[in-house]
């Protein structure tokens, strides 16, 4: 009777009933909580690129600055002035940071403080390192990252929040602020895309020509080549390209109020214009110039387009009931 017993508990633990008890398998915004450590990680590893540790880097973040009003420009310029006296130094720190983020968000225990440190550091990195995304400069386009790539970063952890609010929560981004909520982040943000696609500065016949075009500085022959011939392709039709780009957006905008086959349809579209942004309009974000820092917003966007697809990782309107009967 004991081997018997023993031969049932082999098969009991074998059958992974066992394993459940201290070790849970990752649920789809777990996976996705994975997926932004690993885009820290890579951030971390592209800080710690030889160029970031000479005089350069402090220069680049001390260009976010121009156009920025004082009181936004002179503490970047202090933070690019500290940079180039101390480079080394400073950059190891910065690089540093960014994987004990990338570790804490993957490790489960310390996943709520990485988080919040993700959350922090892209709001000091979003002033001190990109102007604010440069939005108040009237030159900001969604096309070269507006409203800034780590401010991204920010809204997807908190959307990534590791909580449950009561409620349907059709897709992840609803889990942990609420289905309103949700849907008020992404109108808002998409809403943005559209306002500074359409600033002045952007509807320019050149616009997205030279703006394209200036992307293939520095980068492999073949990816400047795209570069250089989509900037052709769209030379004195900025004033179109933006009316297209605007309108794609606004349509993306409005996506979570539409039903869920109409709202796939429109994520697609998001999915698209994330593409469209990161290779024609980033470069794949100067990653392979030795001098990129991230991946630029392209990615991002298609990241946040995940957090809003239908029963991707939500809670069926069922489970949010039984869980409210039950408290």
């Amino acid at each position: 009777m004991t081997e018997i017993a023993s031969a049932g508990d082999a098969r009991l633990w074998m059958s992974g009933e066992q394993l459940r008890v201290g070790w849970a398998k990752p649920d789809t915004r777990r996976l996705l909580q994975l997926t932004l450590a690993g885009i820290w990680m890579l951030d971390s590893m592209l800080q710690y690129q030889s160029f970031m540790f000479t005089r350069a880097f402090g220069q680049m973040i001390g260009a976010t600055s121009e156009g920025n009003p004082t009181a936004v420009a002179a503490p970047i310029n202090w933070n690019a002035t500290l940079v180039q006296h101390h480079p080394v130094v400073l950059n190891a720190v910065f690089a540093t940071i960014q994987l004990v983020i990338a570790i804490a968000i993957a490790w489960r225990p310390a996943t709520k403080i990485g988080l919040g440190a993700s959350i922090a550091w892209s709001f000091g990195v979003w002033w001190f390192g990109e102007g604010l995304g440069m939005i108040l400069t009237g030159t900001a386009s969604p096309v070269n990252g507006a409203p800034g790539a780590v401010l991204i970063y920010a809204i997807i952890a908190v959307l990534l929040w590791p909580t449950d609010r009561e409620g349907p929560a059709p897709y992840v981004a609803a889990r942990a602020i609420g289905l309103r909520a949700a849907r008020g982040v992404w109108l808002a943000f998409w809403a943005a895309m559209v306002f500074f696609t359409l600033q002045p500065a952007n509807l320019s016949g050149q616009s997205l020509h030279d703006m394209t075009e200036a992307m293939a500085d520095g980068e492999p022959s073949w990816l400047a080549s795209i570069e250089r011939g989509f900037a052709s392709l769209v030379a004195h039709q900025g004033v179109i390209a933006g009316a297209l780009l605007a309108a794609a957006f606004a349509v993306i905008a409005v996506s979570v109020f539409l039903p869920a086959r109409w709202s796939k349809a429109a994520l697609v579209l998001a999915l698209a214009a994330a593409v469209f942004i990161w290779v024609f309009g980033q470069a794949l974000g100067g990653l392979l110039t030795g001098g990129g820092t991230d991946p630029n917003s392209g990615p991002l966007l298609a990241f946040l387009a995940l957090l809003y697809w239908p029963g991707l990782g939500g809670r069926p309107v069922h489970e949010a009931a039984t869980t409210a009967t039950a408290s």
